[in-house]
């Protein structure tokens, strides 16, 4: 099925944490799904991105000329993202037991990139050539060990995906306020229409 990647798909705030919710519902075997079944989607996904997270890339476009050959690694980083940070934010702390596959996946991402990263200003290199996407999915997977981004990181509540807080008192709720939070201010809304029905039958 071939998925539209649109603005929605990248609310994660990062590469990594976009690429980590390509797998929708995550925890309910009932309704989960992987949008990344296709491998041919992960280009699609890398050509979308390079868009959706030009300020991230510094501009540097994201390449994935042989999809099915990627694969395997873009779906360890993305397993071993998603376990690392979806259990940090769960715990509250990083479990060092799953450290080991992640920094092992991400240097698989890595291993075969010809290319320099980490000038000033220019993390994922240079933006007049374009960056193996598995190579920067590691980057930007390995950032989230940096600075304050674990402190910021979020479950969205109603869709479970992984997100950044970047709002200025780490207040955010929702991944997407116009597409989750609005979900689940429709849903209370009936939920208390409904009660308010029951009641006045009960009358």
């Amino acid at each position: 099925m071939t998925v539209s990647w649109t603005p929605h798909r990248f609310t994660g705030g990062l590469l990594a944490l976009d690429t980590a919710n390509t797998v929708v519902l995550r925890g309910d075997p009932q309704k989960t799904f992987d949008r990344f079944d296709s491998p041919a989607e992960i280009a699609r996904f890398a050509d979308a991105a390079s868009d959706f997270r030009a300020a991230e890339l510094g501009g540097r476009r994201l390449e994935a000329p042989l999809p099915d050959k990627i694969a395997p690694v873009v779906l360890a980083i993305r397993e071993a993202t998603d376990r690392l940070f979806r259990g940090a934010v769960a715990k509250g702390a990083v479990a060092t037991g799953d450290l080991p596959p992640f920094l092992k996946a991400c240097a698989e991402g890595l291993a075969h990139s010809h290319t320099e990263i980490g000038a000033s200003g220019r993390p994922f290199g240079d933006p007049a050539t374009p960056i193996a996407f598995e190579a920067a999915l590691a980057v930007s997977a390995l950032s989230l060990l940096q600075g304050d981004a674990f402190a910021r990181l979020r479950i969205c509540p109603n869709c479970t995906w992984l997100f950044l807080d970047r709002s200025r008192n780490s207040s955010r709720l929702w991944c997407d306020m116009a597409v989750c939070g609005n979900r689940q201010k429709a849903s209370r809304h009936y939920r208390r229409r409904r009660a308010a029905a029951r009641g006045t039958t009960n009358v």
